[in-house]
Parts: C-alpha cells; structure tokens; sequence
C-alpha cells in the first residue's frame, strides 16, 4: 500500500498515526492510519483483507507514491471466539487494565478522532488514559478534554492530602527544561505561505474606520424574526461578505490574481473566510457571495467552521478563493495588518468594536466603531483603487439599507 495521490499541488504527506497495530488483521476497506496533508487529515483505508505489516513510521514525511505498509492476503480472517488483532501477547497485556467498551469489536474502539488525537499529543496522554464514549468507542475531543481536567486536578489534590499541616513548603524550584516538537504539516505550509507572500508580493495596508450604530440596530431589530424564518442568526460576518462581494464585483482588479505575465480576472466572489483552529489558520471559501443571501452565507460559514474545528475539511472545500476576511477583533485585536492569502490580491481585516467619542454634526457622541484594514499587492492594485475600495465597504456597512436593496 502507497500513499494515494491527494491533490494536485500535494506532494507529501505525514503519516500521523496508525490506527492499527503491526500484525493486526485488517478488512478491505477498514481505514489503518490518518495522513495529515498541507489542507486536511485524511483516513488511509486497507486495499485488501489480510495481516498488516507496517512500513511507514508515524509522524514520519512520506512523498506520494512511497510505501506505507503491505497486506499479507493468505492470512485468514480470525475465527469468531478469536480477538481480532493478532498483536503479540505482551501488547495485549499491556493493554488489559483500559476497561473495553460495549463495541470493542470495532476498529474504533479506543482510537482517537483526527481532532481527538492531536488534542493528545498537545495534552501528553495516551490512548490508555483516556476512555472513548464515541461511536463504537471511539475517544472524541471532548473525551480527551475530560482526560486532561482529570490529570490536571490529581497532582494537585494529592500534596494536599498527604502533606502534614506543619511541614513547611519547599523552595521554589525554576524550571530551565526545553522540550522540541515536529511542526505539524498544515503549520509548516502556512509558515512557507506567509513568508512567500512577504517575499513575493508588493503587500501594503490601508486603514480606516466604520461606524456600526445601523448595522446593530439593524440586528437588534431583525434578529428575533430572522432566527425564526432561517434557523440561524444574522451575524456581522454575513453583512461584511455581502458588502465585500457587492463592491468586489465593480472593482475587478481587488478580485483579480496575478499569473505570470498575465491578470486573472473573477466575475464571481469567492471569499475565504479566516477560521482559527487548534493546528493553525484555515481559509476555506465562501462560493459565489454575490448572489447568495445572508442566511445561505451564514449557514456555509458555520458549517466550514464546524469542520475545520473537527479537522473534516475536505481538499475540495479548501480550494479556491478571490478574497479573504480575517475577523482578528473575536481574540480583541484593535489593529492589525493581515497578509495577503496567496494567490489572491488582498484581504479584510475587522477588528474588535469599540465605543469610542465621535464628532457627529458638531456633537460629540458615543458610537461602537471598528477599524478596517485592508493589505493589498500594489503590483496589481493601486492606493486609489484600494482606499475607494474600502470607503465603499465603509459606505454600505454604515448605511445597510442600501446593502439590502442593493442600491
């Protein structure tokens, strides 16, 4: 068994964990190890039923097409009385005391989702220290956040406990350890990335500031009955992405990409949506923003970000892009200068909101204001271009009746 070809700009891969042991017995298609890719962790499924001998190491770097394992096809299927692995003896042993779940015949039982497994190598704990509750016994992220409370709150129970009243407390010892740790692959390719645009791209910020008063009370006004018609709430993500894409589609060039010698330009918005998640950033896109509604917005951006949480984002819901949103004011950011999401040509930065005194027809007054940001590649967009651009994502947040109207 090799590893598969994943994706056209995919070369290599890690091996992130084996889901089965060296020796077990394995069915077609029962997946045997995760493949982490520069986009998304993928499930390796066996190709034939048959004893597993493992090649491949975990967390080692793999090319496509390098050899990962081999199936022995003239071992037979276990019989019914018998354990399904055929691991040696002290392997079972050792894995006697981790109490068996009622689906123990399973794959899954006792392995880590994607998500779950890295939440243990971060935490240290194993696959004994942890009991799985998912499906067939499979350990869930939330199993593995039990797991790590439960350790934190022994060591510092126990002193307690077994240390007299009247001995008094040692001297504070400072801790001079260093630990290394293998990047992931998905924090090594956006580390290439973000230099390369660096390197690569005339990349400048333009700043300026929107008033929120009428886009609040537009929410306030309309949440209730919004929920009510589409299930979901009417977020600021939505209204930004509406207005992004409305003014994308009369500025081409902050929606164009450069490709060698030539401009690429987009009658569509495609817009990637900045989601945060434990292995780093992702971008996933939003398709065709121009024309669909808020709630459609909405529910494609909680879905995406549901799966990049989980680590299920397929390669497919990955690709693509014209322009990016960065919502750094969720962390409190105030300011930022985001970098451009290569190939693209610029980026949306919001920030967080902020009642701030304003000069308003010679009065001062408190408005819940933001500041925008927006970094551009000057090989392609110029500051005019780039200033109206943004004066006009500012114009229509401020007044969103002409947003909805489309005016």
């Amino acid at each position: 068994m090799r590893v598969p070809a994943i994706g056209e700009s995919i070369t290599e891969v890690t091996l992130s964990q084996w889901l089965k042991e060296d020796g077990d017995y394995v069915e077609l298609d029962e997946p045997i190890c995760e493949f982490e890719s520069d986009k998304a962790t993928l499930e390796f499924p066996a190709e034939a039923a048959g004893k597993l001998i493992i090649v491949a190491q975990a967390d080692e770097d793999l090319e496509i097409g390098a050899l990962v394992a081999k199936i022995d096809t003239s071992v037979a299927a276990p019989s019914n009385g018998a354990a399904p692995k055929a691991a040696p003896a002290e392997v079972k042993k050792e894995a006697a005391p981790t109490p068996a779940p009622a689906a123990s015949d399973s794959y899954a039982a006792g392995h880590p989702s994607p998500a779950a497994a890295k939440l243990m190598r971060e935490s240290g704990l194993s696959e004994a220290d942890v009991k799985g509750t998912g499906k067939d016994g499979r350990i869930t992220k939330e199993d593995v956040q039990k797991a790590a409370a439960a350790k934190k709150a022994a060591p510092a129970s126990a002193p307690t406990a077994a240390t007299p009243a009247a001995t008094p407390a040692p001297a504070t010892a400072f801790s001079r350890d260093t630990s290394r740790k293998k990047m992931s692959r998905m924090r090594r390719t956006i580390a290439k990335r973000l230099v390369s645009a660096k390197n690569n791209t005339a990349m400048l910020t333009t700043f300026n500031e929107v008033d929120l008063t009428n886009v609040m009370a537009l929410r306030k006004k309309y949440q209730e009955k919004f929920v009510e018609k589409n299930g979901i709430k009417l977020g600021y993500m939505s209204l930004f992405a509406k207005a992004c894409a409305k003014v994308l589609m009369e500025m081409p060039d902050v929606n164009a990409q450069i490709d060698g010698d030539h401009v690429v330009y987009h009658e569509f918005a495609d817009i990637s949506i900045a989601i945060s998640t434990p292995n780093g950033l992702v971008v996933p896109p939003v398709h065709n923003c121009e024309s669909l509604s808020f709630a459609d917005i909405e529910r494609k951006i909680k879905a995406l970000a549901g799966k990049a949480r989980e680590g299920t984002l397929t390669l497919d819901e990955m690709k693509g892009g014209t322009f990016t949103i960065t919502n750094g004011g969720v962390f409190g950011s105030l300011l930022s200068t985001p970098i451009i999401n290569e190939p693209q040509s610029a980026i949306l930065g919001m920030h967080t909101i902020k009642q701030r005194p304003m000069a308003i027809d010679g009065e001062v007054k408190i408005r819940p204001m933001m500041y925008l940001a927006l970094s551009y590649d000057h090989r392609i967009v110029d500051g005019s271009t780039s200033v109206t651009f943004l004066v006009k994502v500012k114009e229509l947040l401020e007044d969103p009746t002409t947003l909805l109207l489309d005016l």
